[in-house]
């Protein structure tokens, strides 16, 4: 038998329901009843009893235990030592003092010669929660993002007038019965807790007849890899206090509304610009060339620009680099975005290889569209180093060049859209191993205070020092000297450095 005195000191200190009793058995080795030996000093049992039960028996503490279903657990992993346990064990007393009726999750292990009893009581665990809930209009819930299963607390089901029996409502009905001017405000929600904070809004439900207004916090658990695998949520009917404000207030809360929308726009857009144009993370390799692709989100949250590249390796060895940006922001700029650079790509198969033929068409592909953009398009010859360009708009590139750089020689060209019928006059750079070449929108250069020429400047320095001096990962430094994001607008980067 274990040192007791050791035993009863550890679970002494235990906050939480623990004991640990020890058989009594008759002459002939038969189970008489069980001594309590050790037990935790700061959960008490019903009758707000701690340590001062030390060595009483169960059977006299708690008589109406005798013979029942918990008893024979007790019996049962003495015998065998296969642990047991009872979610829902209710005691009934009928002495005074103490609860009528009280459930309890209990677990059992033989520990030692003995049992040891942990217990949990959930009748006041549950109690005060469903009071709090009912004071407060509040509901809690989980969603298992890996299983599915959603669980309510009963103030979810008072909230939203379901009957427990009925189960949680799925999401897609949950989608359903949010009012469709909401449920912009649900996208942000979801970008919120991408972001990985805590989400905090008011949405708009019709329950029945009623559209209630609903304050949702939630927020996500993620396993160790960092993926989402849990949603928790407590959410608070808040209809009567909503309905009580001044009408200054709900104007306040229509313009908060518009600007989760445009954030839920900004989403939305920034999904189709990754989906279509993906950007490497990391330089990759083109025909005699090394490229990497940068592109910076503008720090206002809901400007989304239509910034666009291509870079491909073409049949005849040659290589295309392309870059542009279509006027304004938001869905409708990524939407031309993509019918811009899809074209591109759909030119370049039938074998259109010429920078100012393939402007033509994308000319005239935005008179039809009604949107205007710029857009610069170049090919590389690596056998010969040369690099015919062509512009519509575009700012010119800039060359870096042992430790010197400066911009192309620039060719007129008008912006897309801008005359349904034009010319797009060609010019050509020819380039030295060890050249970096960049492409760019106007975000980079353009800033408030310093005007283009000033932070042009700034981007040539840059461009020059990498140049001077490119190490081992000249365009990674190059990228990150040049990360600033623009206030106003997106910014698309395409440089290139050329091998030998």
């Amino acid at each position: 038998m274990a040192d007791e005195s050791v035993v009863r000191e550890l679970l002494a200190a235990i906050p939480v329901g623990c004991t640990w009793v020890v058989p009594v058995r008759g002459p002939s080795g038969e189970l008489r009843d069980f001594r309590i030996a050790a037990t935790s000093e700061r959960t008490r049992d019903i009758f707000g009893r701690g340590a001062q039960r030390v060595d009483s028996l169960l059977g006299e503490l708690y008589p109406s235990l005798v013979g029942g279903p918990l008893w024979n657990l007790y019996a049962e992993v003495l015998e065998t030592g296969a642990p047991g346990r009872m979610d829902e064990f209710r005691h009934e007393e009928t002495r005074t003092g103490a609860v009528a009726e009280s459930r309890f999750e209990i677990s059992v292990y033989r520990v030692l010669g003995g049992l040891l009893i942990w217990w949990e009581r959930v009748d006041e665990h549950q109690r005060r929660l469903e009071h709090t809930e009912v004071l407060g209009s509040l509901g809690w819930a989980e969603y298992d993002l890996v299983t599915g299963r959603s669980d309510w607390s009963p103030g979810m089901y008072r909230i939203f007038g379901r009957d427990p029996a009925d189960g949680p409502l799925s999401r897609t009905d949950q989608a359903r019965a949010m009012l469709p001017d909401d449920r912009g405000i649900a996208e942000t929600a979801w970008q919120t807790l991408d972001s990985g904070a805590t989400s905090d809004v008011t949405v708009r439900f019709l329950i029945g007849e009623q559209a209630k207004h609903l304050r949702i916090l939630s927020d996500v658990a993620r396993d160790a890899a960092g993926v989402p695998v849990k949603i928790y949520a407590v959410v608070q009917d808040v209809t009567a206090r909503v309905d009580s404000r001044t009408e200054i207030e709900r104007l306040s809360d229509k313009l908060r509304t518009r600007e989760m929308t445009a954030l839920a726009e900004h989403r939305l857009a920034g999904q189709l610009q990754n989906m279509i144009q993906p950007v490497p993370s990391a330089p990759f390799t083109l025909a005699g060339l090394e490229a990497m692709v940068s592109y910076l989100p503008a720090e206002s949250a809901v400007q989304v620009g239509g910034d666009w590249y291509h870079a491909q390796t073409l049949e005849d060895g040659r290589v295309v680099l392309a870059i542009g940006d279509v006027a304004g922001h938001g869905l409708e700029a990524a939407s031309g975005m993509a019918h811009l650079r899809f074209a591109l790509v759909a030119w370049l198969s039938i074998g259109i290889h010429a920078p100012g033929e393939l402007l033509r068409h994308m000319n005239r592909l935005c008179a039809q569209l009604g949107i205007t953009g710029t857009a610069l398009v170049a090919f590389y010859d690596p056998r010969t180093r040369s690099l015919p360009w062509a512009r519509a708009g575009h700012l010119s590139p800039m060359l870096g060049r042992a430790g010197t750089s400066h911009d192309l020689d620039r060719p007129p060209g008008l912006l897309l859209g801008a005359e349904p019928e034009t010319s797009f006059p060609e010019v050509s750079a020819e380039l030295e191993p060890g050249d970096l070449v960049l492409f760019f929108t106007d975000g980079l250069v353009e800033r408030r205070g310093l005007g283009i020429d000033g932070r042009s400047a700034e981007v040539r320095g840059h461009l020059s020092a990498v140049s001077a001096d490119p190490g081992t990962a000249p365009l990674p430094r190059l990228h990150r000297l040049l990360y600033a994001p623009s206030p106003y607008d997106d910014t698309c980067t395409l440089a290139v450095r050329v091998l030998s």
